[in-house]
This record gives structure tokens, sequence and C-alpha cells, in this order.
């Protein structure tokens, strides 16, 4: 039960502060920029995509990856044209609507990893300072594990790159203080 109210209250400041960050400061839009033409633009993806997915342009079919003609093909006509990393959904997204759902979804998100933070930080940890360190190490982890490789692989870009690392870091060592405060209201008393 400790570690469930323990993920719960991390959760519960995770999921304001990603409120605050992208409502109230600018760390939520950074690298964001707004497309000009965008009906243009979605007309041109509905007629190349295939249907909701991640899409990159220009790209080869993996099938010729492995032919070393075709590779050098491809390097040559596309060297120094423009490429785009886009998720596509034909049917529209339906946070325009209603963003009900995919609060619901940042909630439960926030509170699994909250709760394996709560977890991690009462096997690892008895103190406040290194419960708080925890949490903020796991979240550079997983900056490091999956917005690093986006910036390095998929060219996002670096003031995206590096406001996903400001979230993440304020966020957890915000939502660890809470945590580990919540943590060790036990051991104080006994101690």
């Amino acid at each position: 039960m400790r570690i469930a109210i323990t993920g719960l209250i991390g959760a519960i400041v995770m999921f304001i502060w990603g409120a605050v960050a992208h409502m109230a400061l600018p760390i939520g839009e950074a690298g964001m920029k707004l497309p000009a033409q965008q009906d243009a633009v979605l007309s041109a993806l509905s007629q190349s995509a295939a249907g909701e997915g991640v899409y990159m342009y220009p790209s080869m079919a993996p099938e010729k990856w492995g032919d070393e003609a075709a590779m050098k093909s491809f390097i040559a006509e596309n060297q120094g044209k423009a490429y785009a990393f886009v998720i596509y959904q034909p049917g529209g997204n339906p946070a325009l609507s209603s963003m009900g759902p995919n609060l619901a979804k940042q909630f439960v998100s926030c509170l699994f990893g909250a709760l394996l933070a709560a977890w991690v930080m009462a096997l690892a940890a008895r103190s406040f300072g290194r419960r708080v360190l925890i949490a903020g190490a796991m979240a550079v982890f997983a900056w490091f594990a999956l917005s690093v490789p986006y910036w390095n692989w998929y060219l996002f870009p670096i003031d995206f790159t590096l406001a996903a690392l400001a979230e993440q870091l304020i966020g957890w060592l915000l939502a660890g203080a809470a945590m580990a405060w919540w943590l060790g209201r036990k051991e104080r008393a006994t101690a």
C-alpha cells in the first residue's frame, strides 16, 4: 500500500507539472513550428501514405537496403533534399474535439512511471536526497534511451530534444521529492 500511495502522489505531481510545462511554459512547444499550406500538405500526404503510421520522406523500401546499386542511387537522388518525419492519422486527431481520453491516458502513464519509480526508490535508498536523485536519474535514463535516439536517427530538433529533457527531469525531480517525502514519513516517525 505504501508504494501505491507513493506512486499516486508522484503521478499527481508529474501530471500537474506536465500541464504547467505545456500550458504555461514554452517547454511543451519547443522545436515545433506552424506549417504553411496545411491543406495542400495534408492532401499530398493522403495520396502518399498507405494508412495510419509513421513515414519518413524520402524513404527506400527495406527489401532494397541490401542492393548496393539501389542504395547508391537512392543516396545520390536524395542528397541535400528535404527530410520529413511524419505521424499520419487519416482520421484526424481526436484530441481536437476532446482532450479527455488523452488526459486520462497521460495520467495512467504518469501513474505507471511513478509506481515504478516508487518501487525503485523504496528498494534502493533510505534518504530523501538519494530518493530524489533516483527519480532524476530515471528521467535522464529515459531521455537517453528515447529522446536522444530520436534526435540522432530521426533528426528531431535539438530544442525539442532538450525541452524533453527539461520536462522530464524537472517533473521527475518534483515528483521524486514528493514521493521521497512520503516514503520517509514512517522512517522519520520510527527514528
